[in-house]
């Protein structure tokens, strides 16, 4: 038995006022003459003793009066029963953390587990008492703030009925800490954190995460858990989805490749498959699979749009609906505008034939222009840029800010190009310098060939049958700068001795193709090789592709501004379940693009200015969210020691009587109603006794 207010126990005290008041008026017989035969007659010794004996009685009736009501006034409260009618009056913060995650969505007899968890809070909570806290934690809610807290029950009940599942995804330790940090600054004599999940592994904490929470997780909280885990699950899920194609061209199919997971125990055969490409069906393929196992597929679609493109993934419905869909983007230029920049009009002649276009529908424009343009010309207008020499390049920042949009740059040296002149430029873009130069120009006398070639680089993709890829005819290199790629960066044609003839490297957001030899005959016989076109051809396409991982997230996930959005006055984002979100003024500049709460919903995203699509921002659910392992009791136990959690910890069942389990585990039987009940009872005989022994003395001395 506790006390919840233990200063009322000074009162105890009072209980010896009845003794001194006792002792005080205790009454001395009065001395009367009478006859000795009279006086044997009345006295009744037997009367006398019952008389005193009821004066103990009511002096001890009325001690016990005092003592039940100060004590009554302490509140005494059992711990770990329920008695009716005696729940605690004490005020109560309690924490509700709920997983809305999609693996709640399982249905049994009973439900979905969603759904009984948010009716087993709706009978917790309206055992509280108005003025007592309640806070709602979402386990999906990644964000770092804290949400409101109520005070009125049916404001609770409200914002929980309008809670839905989510294809978000989070840790349970952080929605306890969260909890953790509300009862902290609670003044609530009661402080409880009510977790509901199904414990699914791998949600439970990143390792790297858990500290010690002794402090606030003190021997004050209770916390009880109710586990979810129950059946199997019949259920696909599409764990990853990709685009494999690298070179967009007309004409040309777009391959895509998924992977499929069996998440149960049975065998899984002859389910559909579907390719949707902007909302239209393009593709399909049935598939079986074994309990547990797993596929890698393909499919291909031959596509005539062009621009942004949003791609889908979907299986047929199972019993977690959630993860039967994934979601993706690209982009196909209309046209590719290619800007051609050189310091002399000679330097570019073979790239410029080579790129020349054989009828008028070829998709790349070019525009030829001096290096000593740039800071005139407005990039954002193009798409790739070649550079044939550095030299005399009016804006270096400005080539930095195109890379760092996405977009691509080709580097070719010019006929008259120097070391020093590139070695103070490739650094600005993130590219080593050059270590310096071999061979001489025009002495066709001494030759360096190709070493190696990359041929599954996608800028060979189409280029050669299988049976010619190692066919491939080294043009003679006279002579030629010497690169060595760096770690990042890939070295797609090395030359004999190790320099690179080709190579990649990433610059910010965009990429950089360096060719370590001039388009010119003094340096090489490249331009005129049968592989010079289509290279020079290929790598316009390859860089022509936006780099599009930076428009894939997970549902959760918060999604930054782009530097060409921040220039709008006002953009909108178009959800997938239809809602709008605006963003204009100074919040373009401020704000992120999506917060993480804004992209609680799996699909294409899309991005519109002034009704043009700008953007298509796809977003997954969390593949860890359809997997049917559990975490076990010791692994949770494990945890809760870990974090040196110091409260009371209580397993509800999903079968048992949450209410009455958790009343039983909480301070909340008070008996003070009680006490004060026999108190008042005790003074009702009191009364009777205390005037039916006055007749008496008075009859004894009248």
């Amino acid at each position: 038995m506790v006390f919840l207010n233990p200063a009322f126990l000074f009162g105890l005290i009072a209980a010896s006022i009845p003794v001194l008041i006792h002792l005080l008026n205790l009454k001395k017989l009065k001395r009367i003459e009478f006859s000795t035969l009279a006086f044997i007659k009345e006295l009744q010794k037997s009367k006398i003793r019952r008389i005193k004996l009821k004066q103990w009685l009511l002096l001890a009736l009325r001690v016990l009066i005092i003592l039940l009501l100060v004590t009554g006034f302490a509140r005494p409260t059992l711990e770990g029963l329920t008695i009716g009618g005696s729940t605690s009056a004490a005020k109560t913060s309690a924490v509700f953390i709920l997983d809305d995650t999609f693996s709640m969505s399982l249905i049994d007899q009973r439900g979905s587990y969603f759904n009984q968890a948010k009716q087993t809070i709706k009978l917790l909570a309206a055992q509280l008492q108005q003025g007592d806290d309640l806070t709602l934690l979402l386990v999906s809610n990644r964000s770092g703030e804290i949400p409101q807290t109520f005070s009125s029950i049916s404001e609770f009940i409200k914002q929980l009925e309008a809670t839905e599942l989510s294809y978000s995804s989070g840790y349970l330790h952080n929605s306890i800490v969260k909890a953790a940090k509300i009862l902290e600054s609670s003044q609530n004599f009661n402080k409880e954190i009510y977790l509901f999940s199904d414990f699914q592994k791998g949600r439970l904490a990143e390792k790297k995460s858990l500290s010690d929470l002794s402090q606030v997780l003190n021997d004050k909280i209770r916390l009880y858990v109710f586990n979810y885990e129950g059946r199997e699950s019949f259920n696909l899920g599409i764990e990853s989805f990709e685009i494999k194609t690298r070179i967009f061209e007309p004409g040309k199919p777009v391959i895509f490749e998924t992977r499929i997971v069996n998440y149960s125990s049975r065998q899984i055969d002859n389910r559909v498959m579907s390719l949707y490409i902007d909302g239209e069906r393009v593709s399909q393929k049935s598939l079986s699979l074994s309990p547990g196992g797993s596929a890698l597929l393909e499919l291909e679609a031959a596509l005539k749009k062009t621009g942004l493109i949003s791609a889908m993934i979907e299986i047929e419905d199972d019993e977690i609906l959630f993860d039967n869909r994934r979601f993706n983007n690209f982009f196909i230029p209309e046209k590719i505008n290619l800007l051609l920049l050189s310091q002399t009009d000679s330097d570019p002649r073979f790239v410029r034939l080579a790129l020349t276009p054989a009828d008028e529908n070829s998709q790349i424009k070019i525009i030829e222009k001096k290096l000593n343009q740039i800071s005139t010309t407005n990039l954002n207008d193009y798409d790739v840029i070649i550079l044939i020499g550095v030299q005399g390049i009016s804006s270096t920042q400005a080539v930095k800010e195109f890379l760092n949009s996405g977009k691509g740059v080709i580097i070719f040296p010019s006929a008259g190009s120097g070391i020093s002149e590139f070695n103070t430029f490739l650094p600005f873009i993130s590219l080593p310098a050059l270590s310096g130069t071999a061979g001489k120009m025009n002495e066709t006398f001494r030759r360096i060939n190709f070493d190696k070639v990359e041929f599954n680089h996608p800028i060979f993709s189409g280029l050669f049958t299988s049976k010619e890829k190692n066919k491939i005819e080294s043009p003679d290199i006279y002579f030629h700068f010497k690169l060595f790629p760096t770690s990042g960066s890939s070295n797609i044609i090395s030359l004999i001795g190790g320099a690179s003839f080709l190579s990649e490297f990433k610059s910010g957001q965009g990429k950089v193709l360096f060719y370590s030899v001039a388009p010119d005959l003094s340096w090489s016989n490249f331009p005129l090789k049968s592989i010079f076109v289509p290279l020079v051809y290929k790598s316009v396409y390859y860089l022509s592709v936006r780099n599009r991982t930076s428009s894939v997230f997970t549902a959760g996930d918060g999604i930054m501004m782009s530097p060409e959005l921040k220039t709008l006055a006002k953009v909108k984002i178009i959800r997938p379940d239809n809602q709008e979100i605006t963003i204009s003024g100074n919040d373009l500049i401020t704000r992120q693009l999506l917060l993480p709460a804004e992209t609680s919903v799996a699909g294409n995203y899309r991005v519109v200015s002034d009704e043009k699509l700008m953007e298509i921002i796809s977003v997954n659910p969390d593949p860890l969210e359809s997997s049917a392992d559990y975490l076990n009791e010791k692994v949770f136990s494990d945890y809760l020691d870990e974090i040196k959690f110091k409260g009371k910890l209580v397993k509800i069942d999903a079968d048992e009587n949450s209410v009455q389990k958790v009343l039983q585990a909480r301070f909340g039987s008070e008996l003070w109603k009680y006490f004060i009940l026999t108190a008042l009872v005790i003074a009702l005989i009191e009364m009777l006794i205390a005037r039916n022994s006055k007749k008496e003395v008075d009859g004894l001395t009248s």
